[in-house]
């Protein structure tokens, strides 16, 4: 008799644990509609569902303003986002903290807790900022790994030519911040400014040798970079501020699931500049779909059980 009450017990219990399971809301996952958002909003994906959560997809939901929007307004519950675009978020864009890693990251996870219920998770060492790439072949045999480098190497007489956007060659905030850090100057015969501009066209200019080019405006963590023969020159003055990739969660759902940080550090920590490339080239130019790419990439390294 006890033991047919115990099992009654056992099996009520099993029950009620199963129906508390299906009961809870689903976690409403988000991501931007580029190639970068659809890798990592996979990437939660996976981890949640191998994990057990109920999720409601709702990747490639459009640009920043509109997944920032909804995950204030309650509408998505997390989202992959960068670093640097919270200092358009506070109205912040002068503090010299957005072109730290670390110090960006801070100001952000502190301003976006107290002001909206919303915290942000350790963010991966990748920086997807706007960079330069030079020609890999025209890297290799001048020695050339930073921007101190290349300014040097332009101011010794190296030729070089960009392709870049109206807005990169225009802007304070690129080649002429660039330029004044690194105490170089490119004139126009220099340059190539395409309409448009998107990095993809620019990558392609220099793969090629567009109207003479060897050099493009690209963001750091871009697939298209290393098939096409291009190495970034590292920004070691921090001229530009820091887009590190992470995850943002509203705090009633994070305290209603407090094991998700631990689930998606580990990964966002294994993501450097290199590795997104490499990832992003996946499903750029080799066509891969982005759920797979994800998928595979958290198998191969053991985040899933």
């Amino acid at each position: 008799m006890l033991r047919f009450a115990s099992l009654i017990g056992i099996t009520l219990g099993a029950t009620l644990t199963l129906n508390s399971a299906l009961a809870a809301d689903p976690l409403r996952v988000a991501s931007k509609n580029d190639t970068e958002g659809a890798l990592l909003g996979n990437m939660v994906i996976a981890l949640l569902e191998n994990s057990d959560y109920p999720v409601d997809n709702k990747l490639q939901l459009g640009p920043t303003n509109i997944v920032r929007t909804a995950l204030v307004e309650n509408e998505i519950d997390l989202y992959p986002e960068y670093t640097g675009n919270g200092a358009f978020f506070t109205d912040t864009t002068d503090d010299p903290a957005w072109k730290d890693h670390d110090k960006g990251f801070e100001k952000i996870q502190q301003m976006d807790l107290e002001q909206n219920d919303l915290v942000w998770l350790p963010p991966s060492p990748a920086n997807n900022t706007w960079a330069i790439a030079l020609r890999e072949d025209l890297a290799k045999k001048n020695d050339l790994k930073t921007m101190e480098d290349f300014g040097k190497w332009i101011n010794e007489g190296g030729e070089v030519k960009l392709a870049a956007s109206a807005e990169f060659v225009d802007s304070e905030a690129a080649l002429p911040s660039f330029q004044q850090a690194y105490d170089f100057e490119l004139n126009q015969d220099q340059l190539l400014v395409l309409s448009g501009g998107n990095t993809a066209a620019t990558i392609r200019a220099a793969a090629e040798g567009t109207s003479g080019t060897n050099a493009a405006m690209v963001y750091g963590t871009d697939g298209a970079i290393k098939p096409a023969g291009l190495r970034v020159m590292d920004d070691t003055q921090g001229v530009q501020m820091v887009y590190a990739p992470t995850v943002v969660i509203r705090k009633p759902v994070l305290d209603d699931n407090p094991k998700l940080e631990a689930l998606f550090t580990p990964v966002l920590e294994s993501l450097d500049r290199e590795t997104l490339q490499e990832l992003n080239s996946r499903i750029q130019v080799d066509g891969q779909p982005a759920k797979q790419v994800a998928q595979d990439y958290l198998e191969e390294n053991d985040f899933l059980k």
